[in-house]
């Protein structure tokens, strides 16, 4: 379906409500205190539950299937050599073709790379949460909006960043990950959030169900269809209980959104998306939407959630295939940054951070390469790396070893607001959890 097509069949009363999920109104309610190190973060929630062995510790299949083929699958951010054989995680019939790195530089040169952090919850949904309100939240349930504030609300009451600058890029509107893009803490809440928006769903399966016979719908008498379709378009919450969806937003923001969207859809028939050389309907399709969010917006945050390697609990062949395909994407996403967006271009920091990693011991699931599978709930679920690279942050410096862990998963909140400036606000606002410090502290 083409632009023209959609704008026909949607009608101006359904263009009025077309907008990504959230979209919040702007403003200032305190001005940030601290001088930024850049005036923009790229936060990239990275796969979904990796193993140290097979990421930083670049152990292959050696640690997990009782081999001794040890090597580098993510070329992108690690240094390191590839495994000489047994080669599964590419493309081709096989994935015997490894995809070829995008950088010069792995981010590991460019940046800080952080090789042994603790996480602080097993699960995705627990790890997720820290990572973006900086607290462990032992009592996060599934369905449940983050109790204490999200980085995103820290940057819009602090900072007085617009919600057209915050960015929550999901690949889903499962597992509560809608959820989180803002708080139910009174003081901050729906109001500080950020626009969440899921591409897979927008412009896949789902979105031709509802947009592609949508007709022109009169605004008095057949405000039904119009509200289906815009509770479809603001990612519907009706699997994850009783949520406030009908946050507002200035005019401006409306029409902004409005003609990115329509954008999109352009792009989408096209096929001129901003997607990886190499791309799936999953991860990395997600992260061609991002690209085309910071080109249009500039966002000061954007976050971008993966989770294509949760296929190890039956298949680790699956697993390193999507691990390297994350990679894949991450050196995409700060390749596009460099060279497609000079208004970021070399004023941007990238961050990427597992929420969990997986078990030091498989469960009884074989996969196709007869190869054991891997869930994530002991005490090397707790073990992760975390790297970040771009402006003011010092490059070719790695910290840290599997006997000296250096960092928590919640440190990301007052690294972004450190580099964004709003630091001191965050650490004075009483909602982080002890022992939480920016990684630039760690440093």
């Amino acid at each position: 379906m083409d632009r023209r097509k959609f704008i026909q069949r949607t009608g101006a009363a359904a263009a009025g409500l077309f907008a990504a999920p959230y979209i919040l109104p702007s403003g200032r309610l305190f001005a940030a205190s601290g001088a930024q190190l850049a005036e923009h973060v790229v936060f990239v929630l990275f796969a979904g539950g990796v193993r140290q062995q097979e990421t930083v510790l670049q152990r292959y299949i050696a640690d997990a299937q009782n081999d001794t083929v040890e090597g580098n699958i993510l070329y992108n951010m690690l240094d390191g050599a590839p495994p000489p054989e047994k080669i599964v995680y590419g493309t081709g019939l096989g994935g015997i073709s490894p995809i070829q790195p995008i950088l010069g530089q792995t981010l590991q040169q460019q940046g800080t790379l952080f090789r042994e952090m603790r996480a602080v919850s097993a699960g995705h949904y627990g790890g997720l949460n820290s990572l973006l309100q900086g607290n462990t939240a032992a009592t996060q349930g599934l369905q449940q909006k983050p109790l204490n504030p999200t980085i995103f609300e820290y940057l819009r009451r602090h900072g007085g960043i617009p919600a057209t600058k915050t960015w929550f890029i999901g690949n889903s509107i499962g597992n509560s990950v809608p959820l989180l893009n803002y708080s139910i803490n009174p003081n901050y809440g729906a109001r500080y959030g950020a626009n969440f928006f899921a591409p897979n769903v927008t412009f896949g399966p789902a979105g031709d169900q509802y947009l592609s016979d949508a007709k022109v719908y009169h605004p008095q008498d057949q405000l039904a269809p119009i509200y289906e379709m815009k509770a479809f378009l603001d990612n519907s919450f009706e699997r994850l209980g009783s949520v406030p969806t009908s946050i507002g937003n200035t005019a401006e923001e409306k029409q902004d959104i409005k003609a990115f969207m329509e954008e999109m859809f352009t792009k989408t028939h096209n096929g001129t998306i901003a997607h990886p050389p190499v791309h799936d309907s999953g991860d990395l399709t997600t992260v061609g939407y991002a690209c085309e969010v910071m080109k249009w917006f500039k966002p000061a945050l954007t976050v971008v959630n993966m989770s294509g390697v949760d296929g190890c609990h039956s298949s680790f062949t699956g697993y390193l295939a999507a691990m390297h395909r994350a990679d894949h994407a991450v050196g995409h996403v700060w390749d596009f940054i460099q060279n497609q967006i000079p208004e970021m271009a070399g004023n941007t920091v990238i961050i990427a951070i597992p929420e969990c990693g997986r078990n030091g011991e498989p469960n009884a699931i074989q996969d196709q390469n007869d190869w054991y599978s891997f869930d994530h709930s002991d005490s090397n679920a707790l073990r992760v790396f975390g790297m970040m690279a771009g402006a003011n942050v010092p490059s070719g410096l790695s910290i840290g070893s599997e006997g000296n862990r250096v960092g928590i998963v919640t440190d990301v909140v007052p690294t972004i607001a450190e580099i964004l400036g709003v630091k001191n606000e965050v650490m004075g606002a009483g909602f982080l959890s002890p022992g939480t410090q920016s990684l630039f502290d760690r440093i």
